[in-house]
């Protein structure tokens, strides 16, 4: 049962955005709005008319918590393989970029091994496997070293990785669990 809020209101300025909890594109038209010193508005609190959870907008732009980056994919056979790519996902939701980008490493680690890879082997040896078994999409071995470098950055290296090689690093996941689970029951 999804909550009532209580005192909302209704002549709320309509704002559509994206819900980082159900992930549904909605136009609240309820919500709580805060106005400043000199009348001017600073935030607003809208309820997703989907789902009823609350969207904090500060200065009516910046969305917290914003929706994680990338899109679900389905046919995952393995729930934890499916978690970790989720958990990286909310991660970019939350500002999380190092730790997104370290999670896609440890998913592939883990899809390897799910596809008959030896467990406790080095990174390597896991993207090694899943080219020669041809998990890898043609064209796709630049996305699988991609994910290994900034992986190895984002594991071994002092700097810090960005909302772009977040995004850049779960987008390829994201392609690379399209092509193994995905499509074959497409």
């Amino acid at each position: 049962m999804h909550p009532i809020w209580r005192n909302t209101e209704r002549d709320f300025e309509p704002r559509r955005y994206q819900c980082s909890y159900c992930g549904q594109h909605v136009a609240a038209s309820e919500g709580y709005w805060a106005i400043g010193e000199h009348h001017s508005l600073l935030s607003t609190i809208a309820i997703c008319p989907h789902c009823t959870n609350p969207t904090y907008f500060q200065r009516h732009t910046n969305q917290v918590p914003r929706p994680p980056f990338g899109e679900s994919v389905q046919h995952i056979s393995d729930p934890k393989i499916e978690a970790l790519y989720e958990e990286a996902r909310r991660c970019t939701a939350y500002g999380a970029y190092t730790s997104a980008v370290m999670l896609c490493r440890k998913l592939l680690m883990n899809v390897a091994v799910q596809q008959g890879a030896p467990s406790n082997q080095t990174f390597q040896a896991y993207v090694a496997h899943l080219d020669q078994k041809g998990y890898v999409p043609p064209n796709g071995k630049k996305w699988v070293d991609e994910i290994r470098q900034k992986g190895n950055e984002a594991n071994h290296e002092i700097h810090l990785m960005t909302d772009k090689d977040a995004q850049r690093i779960i987008r390829f996941s994201e392609m690379l669990l399209r092509f193994i689970y995905e499509m074959p029951n497409v």
